[in-house]
């Protein structure tokens, strides 16, 4: 009699827990869409009980993670670290989340967690990439970026930006040298390719102080080089139609210099002509790479805003600026 109650119970929990599995695989069939790289980890050595606690753990902060619910999120990763502990995966997700609450420590510790058991993972390499960008560990991400294109040489192109963003200008030309030599250079990095050399240019010539405002456009007639140009803007800063005049011709002979689009929206803000200064500075800001160049870009674009009225674009755009610089 005990045996024959034994057995009904052990059917009945059999049948249980495939109830469970067909709820967990329908689940991920018709989640698994919204979570991208999110793998699912393998629960090795656990009782089929909590192998299925941990997967509704695991799915539940996959859900709350794409709606935003990041520390909900976390929570439920508690859950699988304490059902299966030291799990990859389930380190990564723990970075992510953490990443999104703007907890870079925590979101580094756990992702080098991760990758100490799996150190040739893409997706967690690519991860703690963003991490050390944010921080502005730029040494670091560029040592890993490279690891990248050991696996795949498309990895390149990102190189270069990490390479701006480190200010290492001379590497980043040569790598875009390089990529053109092989027909492999974007229109957009060969114009950035041209605004590098020119600046690099403007470093060898070296500085004339003696030279004033009326000399400096002689020479601009017989050598219209983008570093004359500056000098001039520079000293013609308070009188706005020679401003206006230069910074045209800048843009005409130098499409791809930041600069000259910004002094023409200045002088355009300063004439109270808001929305052709805010048509100038969208086309320029495309060219833009570094940090107070695009800060500048954003003040100047407030200040077009306020000048036509729009209040709320004014405020967006100074608190733009703001986070910029800081």
């Amino acid at each position: 009699m005990f045996s024959i109650i034994k057995q009904e119970n052990n059917q009945k929990r059999q049948v249980k827990y495939s109830k469970l599995s067909l709820l967990v695989l329908l689940f991920m069939l018709t989640t698994i869409q919204f979570f991208g790289q999110d793998s699912i980890p393998a629960a090795k050595d656990l009782t089929e009980e909590k192998e299925l606690q941990f997967q509704q753990f695991f799915f539940k902060a996959l859900s709350e993670k794409s709606i935003g619910n990041h520390q909900k999120a976390i929570e439920n990763l508690e859950s699988c670290n304490q059902i299966l502990e030291n799990d990859a995966t389930v380190f990564f997700e723990f970075s992510k989340n953490y990443f999104e609450l703007h907890k870079m420590l925590l979101a580094k510790e756990y992702i080098n967690r991760a990758l100490q058991k799996e150190p040739k993972n893409v997706w967690m390499l690519k991860h703690l990439i963003k991490i050390q960008i944010k921080k502005r560990e730029y040494k670091e991400a560029i040592t890993n970026q490279q690891k990248l294109i050991e696996k795949n040489i498309e990895e390149k192109e990102f190189l270069i930006q990490l390479y701006l963003y480190d200010s290492d200008y001379d590497k980043a030309i040569l790598l875009m040298d390089e990529m053109e030599s092989k027909n492999a250079l974007s229109s957009n990095l060969k114009k950035l390719k041209t605004n590098l050399e020119n600046r690099r240019e403007k470093k060898v010539v070296k500085k004339n102080t003696l030279l004033d405002s009326t000399s400096l456009k002689e020479q601009f007639k017989s050598n219209k080089t983008y570093v004359v140009l500056k000098q001039i803007l520079d000293a013609s800063i308070n009188n706005k139609e020679e401003l206006l005049r230069y910074s045209a011709e800048g843009i005409a002979l130098f499409p791809a210099q930041p600069y000259v689009y910004l002094v023409q929206a200045k002088a355009l803000n300063g004439q109270k002509n808001y929305q052709k200064a805010l048509l100038v500075l969208k086309s320029g800001i495309d060219f833009v790479i570094e940090d107070d160049m695009e800060a500048s870009f954003y003040k100047e674009m407030a200040i077009s805003y306020k000048g036509l009225g729009k209040l709320e674009e004014e405020k967006k755009f100074l608190e733009k600026s703001k986070k910029v610089k800081s």
